[in-house]
């Protein structure tokens, strides 16, 4: 977010907090991007503040709940002091989840531990019943403003055309639709999973859809993949090819807010114009924070 509104937003989680009648006198912004993600304190609590509109919170909150009520699924829960809905204020959705602490890990998650944790979040939401959009759908989206130079400026045509081609013809397997599908993270990779003292936990549901657990594994490391049980590798490589066009699309964007802006969008691009075989995401940059479907303004 720009400084301006940030602060807005920090004012409103702390508003919100206390006609909830939590203690709150100081916040801490864990995460600031296209939206602002903040520790609250004495109360504890963690406030997630998006622009309103921006992208379904309130789907992110019921699948939260039923998550939480229906399964022991490995996430960062809502806080159970506060009325599991989205709050509205000052143009902001907020919603209220609970803070764990970090356990100090040197170097990157435990491979074995992650794919473990990432089996049994997708075992917890083939239990849910919840409404979300098809994984493609967000696809659909991008080309619309990748066709679009008013969205992508500073982007060749003949990139943007990559792109978008890269996008819409991502393989044979992943056209196949063959695959079964359930409810996914969306992007489960290394920053959307916090190692607490309950073990492993994901956060940040608001690209929950529905696909092939494959294209969970295309944002997470190879390492972690390759212990995943049972899927297709192959599968796996073509969403990557994807996720790599998804991210590129994003960072150049004339609103993108990714803390290594043009860096990023140029090192994802150039991964994409090279081709198959695609690397690992960790192999390029982080995706995140960042990567989301908001629209435009004009």
């Amino acid at each position: 977010m720009e400084a301006a509104e940030a602060r807005r937003a920090v004012v409103a989680a702390m508003s919100t907090a206390s006609e909830l009648d939590l203690a709150v006198d100081d916040a801490v912004v864990l995460n600031d991007s296209n939206r602002l993600v903040a520790r609250l304190l004495p109360c504890d609590i963690v406030a997630r503040v998006s622009p309103m509109g921006w992208f379904s919170a309130a789907r992110e909150v019921e699948l939260a709940r039923r998550l939480a009520e229906e399964t022991d699924g490995p996430i960062a829960g809502l806080d159970p002091r506060v009325e599991p809905r989205v709050f509205e204020r000052d143009g902001f959705d907020i919603a209220m989840w609970t803070y764990f602490e970090p356990v100090r890990v040197v170097g990157e998650l435990a491979p074995a531990d992650y794919a473990h944790a990432l089996e049994r979040l997708h075992g917890a939401l083939r239990e849910v019943d919840v409404s979300a959009p098809h994984f493609t759908d967000r696809f659909a989206k991008i080309q619309q403003w990748l066709a679009d130079p008013d969205f992508t400026p500073d982007l060749a045509d003949e990139d943007r055309e990559l792109l978008a081609d890269r996008i819409a013809n991502p393989g044979p397997l992943f056209l196949d639709g063959g695959a079964a599908e359930q409810l996914l993270h969306g992007e489960p990779h290394p920053r959307n999973v916090l190692t607490t003292r309950d073990g492993l936990l994901f956060i940040d549901f608001e690209n929950c859809a529905r696909g092939p657990v494959e294209f969970d594994l295309a944002w997470v490391p190879g390492s972690v993949s390759e212990r995943y049980r049972d899927p297709d590798q192959d599968l796996v490589a073509e969403c990557r090819g994807v996720v790599l066009a998804l991210v590129a699309a994003h960072r150049w964007r004339r609103d993108d807010q990714h803390p290594s802006g043009r860096e990023s969008g140029v090192a994802f691009l150039d991964v994409v114009r090279k081709g198959p075989p695609w690397p690992m995401l960790e192999a390029v940059g982080s995706p995140t924070p960042g990567v989301d479907d908001k629209p435009l303004p004009r």
